[in-house]
């Protein structure tokens, strides 16, 4: 099971006490984040790309390469590189370059974004969506394929024998496939038979039929069940009771969620009842149970849980993530472990 941390560099108008107010200031947060999550044993880092002044990365690649500076076995990602906005000959530069400068930890996490800021701020037309995302998609994967690529599409100008360097230190850059729900963008990934992460915030359940498509397609596809990856993302906070930790992150998660509810903000009965559906809020033995409901549900070997949600005051941040990674981490890697070793035993009775 592997476990990390995620985030979108959120700035806020309201800045709360101990919270970034500039995006220097944000940044120089991230950077402490990867640092300690290596410190602390975590797997891996991703990084979100948006294009609006209440984010601060544009260009998390660049983040991650610092990141990766002053780490030594942390893996580094985007989350989520939004693709149908990106050239994929130029992301294929950046992560195999970001490949190399961390020693082989990268990873691209490629979606269709959910903000749409990046179509008219790079030129591209919102009516073809998914279609850029299709085709982007494809080829950056014939692009971790082949290192000389002839290709030819409708979005942009084609490829005649073109060496693509420089060339990742991986064998295989992983490429995963990030969706929000969508059945054909589960259908897509196991089509490619490239991994998953679903990105969510309560309520595993209605991902189970969506894990069902990705797997059918996988194998109709000719992929090896086997080797196919899950994860998922989603919010988190930990505190040391879960009556304390609902209380305390209620009033910034309120904020951060304002904008999806602008009538009548997010009531704390909606909140707990996201809770009651298992959003990872809570006592660390609280938060383990949701992280389990998704491992036990959809089969997952990968979680990362958004640790700053709301630009949170960075003593709640750097609380949070010290109780993930000292009281969190290490029962769910005993518990995965002793889930499949009694997996393989059944398998090899059988």
């Amino acid at each position: 099971m592997e476990l990390g941390i995620y985030s979108f560099g959120e700035l806020t108008e309201e800045t709360a006490p101990g919270a970034a107010g500039s995006i220097h200031g944000r940044f120089q947060q991230i950077l402490e984040l990867g640092r300690l999550a290596d410190q602390g044993g975590l797997d891996i880092i991703s990084l979100g790309e948006h294009h609006r002044p209440d984010f601060s990365m544009s260009a998390p690649e660049v983040v991650l390469a610092a990141i990766a500076a002053t780490t030594t076995r942390l893996r580094v990602s985007s989350g989520v590189t939004v693709l149908s906005s990106q050239d994929p000959v130029r992301v294929f530069q950046q992560f195999a370059t970001l490949d190399n400068v961390s020693n082989g930890r990268a990873e691209i996490f490629a979606g269709r974004g959910a903000f749409i800021e990046s179509f008219p701020l790079f030129g591209y037309d919102l009516a073809d969506y998914d279609d850029l995302f299709d085709e982007k998609l494809r080829l950056l994967v014939q692009l971790r394929e082949e290192s000389t690529v002839t290709w030819s599409g409708r979005f942009r100008a084609p490829l005649r024998d073109a060496p693509i360097v420089p060339r990742p230190v991986q064998p295989t850059l992983p490429i995963w496939v990030a969706i929000g729900g969508t059945p054909a963008s589960a259908v897509r990934a196991g089509m490619l038979g490239l991994p998953m992460i679903m990105g969510f915030f309560a309520g595993p359940h209605q991902f189970v039929s969506r894990v069902d498509l990705y797997r059918r397609a996988a194998e109709s596809a000719g992929h090896d069940p086997a080797a196919l990856r899950l994860g998922v993302s989603g919010h988190m906070y930990i505190g040391k009771s879960s009556q304390k930790a609902r209380d305390e992150f209620f009033p910034y998660y309120e904020r951060y969620l304002r904008a999806a509810f602008p009538a009548s903000g997010f009531p704390r009965e909606a909140y707990d009842a996201w809770i009651a559906q298992s959003l990872p809020v809570g006592s660390p033995q609280q938060v383990i149970d949701a992280i389990m409901l998704r491992v036990e549900l959809l089969e997952i070997d990968r979680f990362l849980g958004q640790i700053d949600v709301g630009n949170l005051p960075w003593s709640m941040t750097m609380d949070s993530l010290e109780l993930y990674m000292t009281e969190v981490a290490p029962v769910l890697r005993r518990e995965t472990a002793r889930s499949a070793k009694i997996v393989d035993a059944d398998v090899a009775a059988s």
